[in-house]
């Protein structure tokens, strides 16, 4: 039995993709945790002069992640810590431990999560929802100097 619902969609808008603008994004992290990139996002965005078109974020690392999830209540990301590490605990018996005891849960954190994302640019602006924000996840539990390769693809003004 289907329920009632409205389905709208705007007018579709063309522009030509004419320019391909790169950067690389530092961020020195503490510990394990999320990091909000959002607004340094935004910034490269404006700084590459984006119109319409998408941003690509890769990061070059196999023990940290990418996510786009909730940035209005800080538990979310308690919780998805909290999921994470049950689904890779320190004490899992892994071999791989060169690094220490958090080096092989840490690349089964990555490899659940993301090493790249697509974000839609609209007008210039990361076309993210109301409650959306961009986060660079660390999953080693000592410092680490991460870097995310940026790459806007469209128009630019």
């Amino acid at each position: 039995m289907n329920s009632s619902r409205t389905i709208t969609h705007s007018a579709p808008s063309s522009v030509a993709a004419t320019s391909i603008v790169s950067s690389r994004l530092t961020v020195e992290t503490s510990s394990a945790g999320f990091t909000d990139i959002t607004r340094e996002v935004a910034k490269f965005l404006r700084e590459a002069r984006a119109g319409e078109g998408a941003v690509t974020l890769f990061i070059r690392h196999t023990s940290a992640s990418l996510t786009i999830q909730e940035n209005a209540d800080p538990s979310v990301l308690v919780d998805l810590t909290t999921a994470l590490d049950r689904a890779a605990p320190e004490d899992g018996g892994w071999r791989h431990d060169t690094e220490g005891p958090d080096d092989m849960p840490a690349h089964i954190k990555t490899m659940l999560t993301q090493t790249s994302l697509q974000v839609p640019v609209l007008n210039g602006r990361l076309a993210l929802g109301t409650w959306q924000a961009i986060y660079l996840v660390e999953h080693r539990s000592r410092p680490h100097r991460r870097e995310i390769v940026l790459q806007f693809i469209g128009a630019t003004r």
